[in-house]
């Protein structure tokens, strides 16, 4: 069984803050699996069974508050039978730019509050993590970390997402190494400016001069009214 672990704070105030993409992450494979929102509360995380590219997948959000990470995945591991090989653990990086990705098979926290509990709780540093860039804090750190990303940053949101779902399936299907060389050079575009639109008939821009527009699966023919 592999586990692929969000770090994050449990809470209403915490929710969608930077310091709990990785929760975020997790929500969306959970989402594009059709298991939204039928985790199960056990031994200090919630959990839930997914199948990623075919492999038997536990996602699981610790639930100890984010300096008390080690516990619950300690936990987990235990209840699993899991191997540290089978482990992911999926985490926000302000040293990174907003958006990149970026896989390590070990290495030490780097000041991550999660990532210090886990390796203290575990006694190793060699476990495999996705750290997601959040960008560099324009202020203290911790009220960077708690903050909610701004609007510009939302609107690429949902693409940095699916991308970090992307990147965790090719990890429980290839492993680090072949996800790290696949993803750790991918970038997030910035999004057009507002008065850049896409031309007529391509997708988000209007019909073509037959009433056609691209769709994301497909051609469509836009029907007056």
């Amino acid at each position: 069984m592999k586990i692929v672990v969000g770090l994050g704070n449990p809470g209403n105030q915490y929710r969608d803050t930077r310091h709990n993409i990785g929760w975020m992450v997790l929500d969306r494979i959970a989402d594009r699996a059709g298991r939204a929102g039928r985790g199960r509360q056990r031994d200090a995380s919630e959990s839930i069974q997914v199948r990623l590219g075919g492999e038997d997948v536990v996602l699981a959000k610790p639930l100890t508050y984010m300096n008390d990470s080690g516990i619950a995945v300690r936990k987990l591991l235990a209840r699993e039978r899991a191997p540290l090989a089978e482990l992911l653990v999926v985490a926000d990086d302000f040293a990174l730019p907003f958006g990149k990705l970026r896989f390590r098979e070990a290495g030490s926290h780097g000041g991550h509050n999660g990532l210090r509990s886990i390796v203290d709780e575990l006694s190793t540093e060699k476990f495999s993590r996705l750290r997601i860039g959040i960008g560099e804090p324009g202020r203290g750190a911790i009220d960077h970390v708690l903050s909610r990303f701004q609007a510009d940053e939302r609107a690429r949101l949902p693409v940095l997402l699916d991308a970090a779902a992307d990147a965790v399936e090719m990890w429980a299907t290839a492993g680090t190494a072949k996800a790290a060389n696949r993803f750790n050079s991918w970038d997030l575009q910035a999004p057009p400016d507002d008065d850049e639109h896409p031309p007529a008939g391509e997708v988000g821009g209007p019909p073509d001069g037959q009433g056609i527009r691209r769709t994301r699966t497909g051609w469509r023919k836009v029907v007056p009214g």
